[in-house]
């Protein structure tokens, strides 16, 4: 059990057994309408680095996914928090029998699902950056994500960037993704995203095009889908610290037959 100040009372960061005794002591401020005091009042930490896992997920020759790429990893960087990049088109499963990084035996899988395996249970945090083919999200991407269990995504945020060369911006592929986040164990986040005509906005190195304007305007268009995503980061970062959350839900290793009901 952790705890956290704030002010004229203590916020307690529980597993599950003590959740009662925080919503208690939670439920008797919101009551007293205090709410607003209490939010000025709030010592919380500075805001926290996260470790923050991005995949490209477009592989197509002339793709202008890179662009929006380094747009998202530089601006997320200037906010402290440490960014790496998963390109799809490395993500080469061509030379050998492939299976799920699940199917194999501990230390047994191949070097690209061990390397990548690693680096989603080190990430606080997801983005997921797909551009939209026939509606729905790049088959690239999800071919890589369905590579790996849930339990690596299990308890961690994610964030939706999608961009199109017409005028819709992803919209589409976006709404794809967030029912296949949740079922990952990676939630979204609500804000999302959204660059259409993504080749005239930024340029080869993801730099915004127009002027001081337009970046500014893009800076704090993406800056609250940034801002959610740390919230969540943070807190989920927080939580695990005290409290696994594998203990009451663990993962499935077995049979399919383990998801059923009694």
């Amino acid at each position: 059990m952790g705890s956290t100040s704030l002010g004229c009372f203590t916020l307690l960061l529980v597993c599950p057994s003590s959740a009662m005794l925080a919503a208690r002591m939670v439920t008797g401020h919101l009551a007293s309408g205090r709410v607003r005091a209490l939010a000025s009042m709030a010592t919380l930490p500075a805001k926290e680095r996260l470790n923050i896992l991005l995949f490209e997920g477009s592989v197509r020759y002339g793709r202008i996914g890179p662009r929006v790429s380094k747009f998202c990893a530089s601006t997320l960087r200037a906010r402290g928090h440490e960014v790496s990049v998963f390109d799809t088109r490395t993500f080469d499963t061509s030379t050998s029998e492939f299976r799920p990084h699940f199917f194999y035996q501990a230390g047994k899988a191949p070097r690209v699902l061990a390397e990548l395996a690693d680096a989603i249970t080190r990430a606080d945090a997801f983005v997921m950056l797909s551009p939209e083919y026939n509606h729905a999200a790049s088959p690239a991407l999800m071919n890589v994500l369905n590579h790996f269990g849930s339990s690596l995504f299990a308890f961690k945020p994610s964030a939706i960037v999608c961009y199109s060369a017409g005028q819709w911006g992803g919209t589409r592929a976006a709404m794809s993704l967030r029912p296949f986040l949740s079922e990952l164990g990676c939630p979204p986040v609500s804000a999302l995203v959204l660059v259409p005509s993504a080749q005239t906005v930024f340029d080869a190195e993801g730099l915004v095009v127009g002027g001081d304007d337009a970046r500014e305007r893009w800076a704090a268009y993406a800056a609250r889908c940034w801002a959610q995503l740390e919230w969540w980061g943070t807190a989920c970062r927080r939580q695990r610290a005290v409290c696994d959350p594998f203990d009451e839900s663990p993962p499935f290793t077995n049979q399919p037959s383990q998801r059923n009901a009694p």
